[in-house]
């Protein structure tokens, strides 16, 4: 539906679940893609068999995007592979961590879900903008958390993310004037190892039944999402957070 054809994209934690189905889209849309993993390589070399096999080209590299020089070596592997232009970052990485009360809430896990959350978005988009042009997108991760301050737990997760919709709307009003755009999705309930982890079933069940849509989201919608706020298809949208909770939360 969207060409990306002779484009260049980096995906942060893009090895599984909603990330993978975003390296998927990209790259069958025609973007070479850079693929970010953290620790598993069985899933990351699956996404890359899955992106080969469908005729797409990407890369695998492994590093932690809280860290500064890790970061600087997925740009330095991209720009190797594919050119000094990137035209598009996705910062997928991030969790929960973990569910934590505010009297359980000791300093260490707050800075580790700042960090991995929002922390990484930052670093990784202070190295990739030196290297994007005019018509650059990037699209950043916040969460149906960062509205309605999460569920029970997620204190640190959702002002993590809140942070991330802030950050997104000052990069957006810093980097217009350059023509890049930056937005971000804030995905509600979504059927990803994320909620197989962290959320109980009975949980899932409830929400999915108070969703006007009556189901959780799947990873590959929120892919098109992502293909299209990556793409030229949406060349005047900038700043904005695009909510994909089947209703469940109204901007």
């Amino acid at each position: 539906m969207y060409s990306l054809k002779g484009k260049v994209a980096i995906v942060t934690g893009g090895a599984r679940d909603i990330g993978r189905q975003v390296s998927l889209k990209l790259a069958a849309a025609g973007a070479k893609v850079c693929v970010n993993y953290l620790g598993n390589k069985e899933q990351a070399d699956e996404t890359l068999r899955l992106i080969n096999e469908a005729g797409g080209e990407a890369i695998l590299v492994q590093a932690d995007m809280t860290k500064g020089s890790e970061v600087k070596k997925v740009v330095d592997n991209c720009v190797a592979a594919y050119g000094e232009t990137i035209h598009i970052l996705v910062n997928v990485a991030g969790g929960l961590m973990g569910r934590k009360v505010l009297a359980d809430l000791d300093e260490e896990f707050w800075d580790a879900v700042m960090n991995v959350n929002l922390k990484s978005v930052y670093l990784v988009t202070r190295a990739v903008v030196p290297h994007m042009t005019d018509g650059g997108a990037i699209v950043n991760f916040s969460s149906q958390a960062a509205r309605d301050g999460g569920g029970f737990g997620a204190l640190a997760y959702a002002a993590a993310k809140g942070g991330v919709l802030t950050l997104t709307r000052g990069l957006a009003k810093e980097l217009g004037p350059k023509d890049i755009r930056v937005n971000c999705v804030s995905p509600g309930m979504i059927n990803t190892t994320f909620h197989n982890t962290f959320t109980k079933p009975e949980v899932r069940t409830n929400v999915a039944a108070a969703t006007p849509l009556r189901r959780e989201g799947e990873a590959g919608e929120v892919g098109d999402l992502v293909l299209y706020l990556a793409s030229d298809a949406s060349s005047f949208i900038n700043g904005e957070s695009v909510e994909i909770n089947g209703g469940t939360w109204f901007a």
